[in-house]
Parts: structure tokens; C-alpha cells; sequence
């Protein structure tokens, strides 16, 4: 099953964090945000976002994991996913996107898969999740 929507990031809070033991070229950041879905994806996130992102360029890494509580097309309950991509300015690449396994509560129970993010050229963010539920 597909589902999908529309999300707006709510709050992005940088977390503070020691410098890390070894410099690269590239700044290392730990964040907290909550986001908002609508459409067939409707709900709230929480998420530990961490990057190796530089500002200036728009070149970087992030890496993911989101605690979701909503509902996937009516089918209400949470469940956590993971995700990573990695920019060099402009678009996304190298894109990774899963379900964790034996996360899901409620009628998300079971659920398994995987999906993706876009954003659209005038800034609206879509999130999909190609998915299974264990009958």
C-alpha cells in the first residue's frame, strides 16, 4: 500500500554538543524537530536529526530516525522510520528511507516498508510510505 501527504516542520531545535574529537571541512550538528503531516500520511513527528551540513554551499549529509503518531490512510497508531540523503546544493541523493521493524502500535502494528521525501520547487515538503501490515 502507498500512502502519502504533506509535512511542515514545526520546530527545529539544535541540540548542543561537544566538538567532536576529529575537524573535517564539513560542520557535525545534532537537532531535535516536530513535524506536522496532512493528507493520507496525517499526524506528528518527533525527530533526531544529525548532519554534517555546510550552510554556505548547501552541501552535506543528514541522518534521521522520526518517531510518527497518526495515521496512514484512517489506520491509527505509531511507529518509527529512518531516513538519510545527502545534497550538493541542489536535489536529493544516495536517498535511504525504512519502516522499523516491530515499531508500529495500534492498527500500525506490524507494519514493514519503506518510502521517500520531495520538495517541491515552491518549498512544499511531501513524505510517502510504501508499506505492509501483518493481517
Amino acid at each position: 500500500m502507498r500512502a502519502s501527504g504533506t509535512f511542515k516542520v514545526a520546530d527545529f531545535t539544535p541540540a548542543p554538543v561537544p566538538a567532536p574529537a576529529i575537524g573535517t571541512a564539513v560542520p557535525v550538528g545534532v537537532a531535535t524537530m516536530e513535524k506536522e503531516y496532512e493528507g493520507e500520511v496525517a499526524g506528528r513527528s518527533a525527530t533526531l536529526f544529525t548532519a554534517a551540513y555546510d550552510q554556505a554551499s548547501g552541501v552535506g549529509t543528514y541522518v534521521a530516525m522520526e518517531s510518527f503518531e497518526g495515521s496512514l490512510q484512517g489506520q491509527a497508531g505509531a511507529f518509527n522510520f529512518a531516513h538519510s540523503a545527502t545534497t550538493l546544493g541542489t536535489g536529493r541523493q544516495n536517498e535511504f528511507f525504512v519502516v522499523v521493524p516491530g515499531s508500529g502500535t495500534g492498527a500500525l502494528t506490524g507494519i514493514t516498508g519503506s518510502g521517500g521525501m520531495a520538495v517541491d520547487e515552491d518549498g512544499t515538503h511531501r513524505v510517502w510510505f510504501d508499506y505492509e501490515l501483518d493481517a
